[in-house]
């Protein structure tokens, strides 16, 4: 990913209406988004994408994956862990 592109997902990342969200999505992006592979990658995009209170039940596990966001699970066990981390 280039520079200027992960700059403008890091920007998504940090303007959150959650702050839950933003922290857990800012420390991931920093510290685990060079770790996955380029279709987790893509799926973490498109999971900022979402709506703030979806995507936080997905992450706190409230919610699962659908069959339509299965390429999710991978990224969302990820964010789960890190989230996980930082409530401790």
């Amino acid at each position: 990913m280039e520079r200027q592109d992960y700059e403008r997902l890091r920007w998504r990342c940090i303007r959150r209406a959650l702050l839950e969200l933003d922290i857990t999505l800012t420390r991931f992006l920093d510290d685990g988004f060079d770790q996955l592979t380029e279709d987790e990658q893509a799926a973490f995009v498109d999971l900022v994408a979402l709506e703030d209170h979806d995507l936080w039940y997905l992450i706190s596990g409230k919610e699962e994956c659908n069959e339509d966001e299965a390429r999710f699970v991978p990224v969302v066990e990820k964010l789960r862990k890190c989230s996980v981390r930082l409530a401790n």
